[in-house]
């Protein structure tokens, strides 16, 4: 099985360019042009944590040559509007840390700080934490704070003395706070701190479900912000139970038979609801991981590699000699209010497009590959 994986990545890297990568699925279908992105942030990560773990330089000379059409010697990014205060476009840059590191390139660097100027202006709810996107006022996604917060703790770990590591745990304190539900033991999708937008209960400002890819990269926002963050109280207390505590309230909801998870993760009965992969390959190397760095006792261990094989056996196909991974969300999100059909409803969470291929899917489980390399 696991020849297999090697040669889908090979085949994804040998048939992308910067200009038109194969796994941006999204973008291939809305016609846009390629720019810095979560996407391609993801797929990138996942690669260089693979050519760290294998020392195979042909990963890490695609990485390069792929982030080096984007960043320009000033630092500047193609692509990157940093008006738009997106935390998905902030994703991207986490890997210009290692670029940097084994490159010693100065526009790697130009680049992170330049990224950071958005950190220090983006907008804020009154509680702390970071708009999503300047066009969702006032809201916390769960997805914000792996698209920010890994970024934000490297910077400040390397390049500012710490000095905003209580800002960074606030924010996942927030979240804690405000979109875990004690009784079902899942967080919600989204929160709106001004309860005002159509998508949210007016009581609460909580959105309706419980969404398995949101709170797959909550849980890897958990362990690599922990692996980042040099406290010791934070890596050994507060990140530990708050990852367990997840993981906990996500396995309570697993499939017994193929060991992953649904899409709306609680309501597994209903006829319409199916098992998704990019949730639960990031629910699966947040638990290797979290095992890895002593987060999690090591029993968890065989849940990860179970969950692991489960998406190889049931999504992970050949086809005439062509690798696909399939089950894969293409996207889903609640409004504007110019999109209403983005209502955070069971319904709409199954009414999106499953693929096969799109690096939010493919990403992870590279990632959790690279976990899986770490115990061999």
């Amino acid at each position: 099985m696991y020849p297999m994986i090697d040669k889908f990545i090979e085949k994804l890297i040998a048939g992308s360019t910067p200009q038109a990568p194969l796994w941006n699925i999204e973008l291939i279908k809305a016609g846009k042009q390629p720019g810095w992105n979560y996407i391609d942030g993801c797929m990138m990560t996942s690669l260089l944590e693979l050519y760290k773990q294998t020392k195979n330089s042909t990963y890490l000379n695609f990485v390069q040559n792929y982030i080096d059409y984007y960043v320009f010697e000033d630092g500047s990014i193609l692509g990157y509007d940093q008006e738009k205060y997106s935390t998905d476009d902030i994703c991207e840059s986490r890997i210009l840390f290692d670029l940097y590191d084994i490159t010693k390139k100065e526009k790697y660097s130009k680049a992170i700080d330049y990224t950071y100027q958005q950190i220090l202006s983006h907008p804020r709810t009154h509680a702390g934490n970071f708009w999503h996107k300047k066009i969702y006022p006032n809201q916390v996604w769960l997805d914000g704070l792996f698209m920010a917060q890994p970024f934000y703790t490297r910077y400040e770990t390397h390049r500012n003395n710490k000095k905003n590591y209580n800002d960074i745990l606030n924010q996942f304190k927030n979240v804690r706070k405000l979109m875990f539900d004690e009784d079902k033991k899942l967080y919600y999708h989204g929160y709106d701190e001004s309860k005002s937008i159509f998508w949210a209960n007016p009581k609460t400002g909580l959105s309706q479900n419980f969404w398995l890819r949101a709170m797959g990269w909550y849980v890897v926002a958990i362990v690599d912000v922990m692996e980042y963050m040099e406290d010791e109280q934070a890596r050994q207390e507060f990140f530990p139970q708050l990852l367990k505590e997840a993981i906990d309230g996500i396995l309570a909801h697993q499939d017994q038979v193929s060991k992953l998870f649904y899409q709306v993760v609680d309501k597994e009965k209903e006829p319409k609801n199916y098992l998704e992969s990019s949730g639960s390959a990031l629910v699966c190397y947040a638990i290797l991981k979290g095992v890895r760095l002593g987060a999690l006792e090591s029993n968890y261990q065989k849940k990860g590699l179970d969950i692991f094989n489960g998406i190889c056996e049931k999504y992970l196909t050949d086809e005439n000699g062509s690798l696909s991974l399939g089950g894969i969300c293409l996207v889903a999100g609640l409004g504007p209010e110019n999109n209403l059909r983005r209502d955070g409803s069971f319904e709409y969470y199954i009414s999106e497009p499953v693929v096969k291929n799109d690096a939010k899917g493919v990403a992870p489980l590279i990632m959790a590959y690279t976990e899986l390399k770490k115990i061999k």
